[in-house]
């Protein structure tokens, strides 16, 4: 377990260098600058007239002060080492939307938050998308099993977008219980975090059905009824636990989904995530905190893989029996 452990770590490093490398080009290439979108900005906001030549000269200044860390004179060989540089030691610099603020204090202040909004959805899918599974597939082929089948492709197939203006509609102009924008409260949490988890909801639903309509028909199941074993105990005790095993697999990714996808949900419900601030950074041509976050959300999906392998390796024999 350790051997894998530490092969695992190393394809994690070596993946994150090749993603960071991708980010690197492919944001370098991109047209436009922070200065240029800034002066666009300013000429739309002056009714066309453009900016003066001291506002001009200010916001040339800050990129220019941002420019010199990153290397814009010397090849791009060496901007990306300085790049690679300031990821490893944790120096990235200021940001340049955010000069006031460094990108290792944005990164840390907004993942907690994003975190956090993904646990708590997943904690909600799994708490109601279980029971739903369990329930279609032990009423499978009914009216119970096609209701629920139904309500998972939907929910499945809506985005958490969608979902966010659904809820925004119901819970703030309906039934006006509930705010739909700020930050601070835990009641602020409730409409987001409702919003990220109807989709999880309808996965999981769907994948305990399947996984637990394939545990019944196993053998094992056939020899626990054959040994006059209750419903109750072969179902919940045998089936159901098993059954469960596979279900571990898909909620690592499906955290680390849940936390790179908040990205439009987050600023719906003004929340200060990684997502939000991804989206401006986007937006205003703020490279460096692009490519940290870019390379930071692909840090967060290998770690989470990696988890789910280790817990999945314990749960389950077979997997201990591969690996020899």
């Amino acid at each position: 377990m350790t051997q894998y452990i530490i092969k695992r770590i190393g394809w994690i490093i070596f993946n994150l260098l090749v993603l960071s490398l991708i980010a690197f080009i492919l944001i370098k290439n991109v047209p436009g600058s922070f200065l240029e979108l800034q002066i666009l900005i300013g000429q739309a906001g002056t009714m066309g007239t453009g900016l003066t030549i001291s506002e001009v000269e200010k916001v040339r200044g800050v990129e220019t002060e941002m420019m010199k860390r990153w290397g814009e004179d010397v090849p791009l060989w060496q901007q990306y080492l300085t790049f690679i540089k300031g990821l490893v030691t944790l120096d990235m610099g200021p940001s340049f939307r955010w000069p006031t603020q460094t990108i290792e204090e944005i990164i840390a202040n907004t993942f907690p938050v994003s975190f956090t909004i993904a646990i708590l959805a997943v904690t909600i899918a799994i708490i109601i998308g279980i029971p739903l599974g369990v329930l279609a597939a032990l009423k499978q082929n009914s009216w119970i099993d096609y209701l629920v089948s139904a309500l998972v492709m939907v929910v499945s197939a809506i985005p958490n977008y969608v979902m966010a203006v659904f809820v925004i509609f119901l819970f703030s102009f309906w039934i006006p219980i509930l705010p739909t924008y700020g930050w601070g409260q835990p009641k602020n949490y409730i409409l987001p975090v409702l919003a990220m988890s109807f989709g999880p909801i309808g996965s999981i639903a769907g994948y305990m059905r399947t996984s637990l309509l394939d545990a019944l028909k196993q053998d094992y199941i056939r020899t626990a009824w054959a040994k006059g074993g209750t419903e109750r105990h072969v179902i919940f005790g045998h089936a159901m636990k098993n059954s469960l095993i596979p279900l571990v697999t898909i909620l690592g990714p499906m955290i680390s989904h849940l936390i790179l996808g908040t990205v439009f949900v987050e600023g719906m419900f003004g929340v200060p995530g990684m997502g939000q601030y991804f989206s401006q950074a986007a937006g205003s041509r703020d490279y460096p905190l692009m490519m940290a976050q870019t390379v930071i959300f692909g840090l967060i999906l290998m770690i989470m893989n990696l988890i789910v392998d280790i817990i999945y390796f314990f749960l389950d024999p077979r997997i201990r029996v591969s690996r020899r």
